[in-house]
């Protein structure tokens, strides 16, 4: 496929998950996706805002008439370069795969995207896509009720080489400071595929707002006070350690280029109810 690969969004996953679940009374959110795939495109100056959403509506027509069963979150950057960002997820390779072949056996389908593409490609300088593998064991109170999450921090980092089991001894100390903090949650990957693939991390905060980064705040200052001196200079020796770089960026739904369940429009109307 092109550069829009409308891959399989699970409904049942951290980033999808589904207002089916309240409908059968069990309150409790699914975990997270095995399979992450996050694309982004990188915008021309100018070309972001009304210009970009009209382009991605031709996507949405697209599986919305073919009525295809999955779906995908869309953001927009708030920090870093101009870029929209798309969230897909699989319970397993194999489900990614057989989206993929039911697509590429769709004729109509095929030729609707492939056209979209080529118009919303005038408005773009870069396109990229990465295949991230969750750990739960590295994951911290993940399963969320994901329509409400306005706000979605990623943290990406870039570990030495040789240097994973540093990697693993630090995550462990925030998993085991953290996991008596009932608002404290987030979901680990590690990158499978993509251009840069090797030793990169992806830890995604989804939040409701951003009171929550200031709660973040104090959150971190009482870990730290907690782990004392010499615990605070373990965990930076760790870091400088295994850590070669780190970056965090803010995004926010965008609404209006996101392809979700109907029941999203009453379950989260505050995001979904609006466009």
């Amino acid at each position: 496929m092109n550069h829009r690969t409308f891959v399989s969004l699970a409904l049942s996953s951290i980033f999808v998950a589904s207002a089916i679940v309240a409908a059968a009374q069990d309150t409790t959110p699914p975990p997270p996706p095995k399979v992450l795939v996050i694309q982004r495109e990188y915008l021309k100056p100018g070309k972001a805002g009304a210009i970009h959403v009209k382009s991605e509506g031709n996507f949405i027509k697209a599986v919305s008439d073919a009525k295809w069963p999955t779906h995908y979150i869309a953001m927009d950057s708030m920090s870093g370069p101009t870029r929209a960002l798309y969230m897909f997820a699989y319970d397993s390779f194999e489900a990614y795969g057989k989206d993929q072949e039911a697509q590429a056996a769709n004729a109509k389908l095929s030729a609707a995207i492939d056209a979209a593409s080529l118009n919303d490609g005038e408005l773009l300088t870069r396109y990229d896509s990465t295949t991230f593998v969750y750990h739960p064991e590295m994951s911290l109170h993940a399963s969320i009720e994901v329509p409400h999450q306005r706000y979605w921090e990623f943290t990406l980092f870039t570990i030495k080489v040789g240097h994973e089991k540093e990697w693993n001894d630090l995550v462990k100390i925030y998993t085991d400071g953290f996991k008596d903090v009932p608002d404290a949650h987030w979901a680990v990957y590690e990158s499978n595929y993509g251009e840069n693939n090797g030793g990169e991390w992806v830890v995604i905060t989804p939040m409701r707002s951003l009171a929550e980064v200031d709660k973040g705040f104090d959150n971190g200052k009482a870990f730290f006070d907690r782990l004392g001196e010499l615990g605070g200079q373990h965990v930076g020796d760790l870091a400088a350690h295994c850590i070669e770089s780190s970056q965090k960026n803010l995004f926010v739904v965008n609404a209006k280029e996101s392809y979700v369940d109907a029941s999203w429009s009453t379950t989260a109307p505050e995001i979904y109810g609006q466009h």
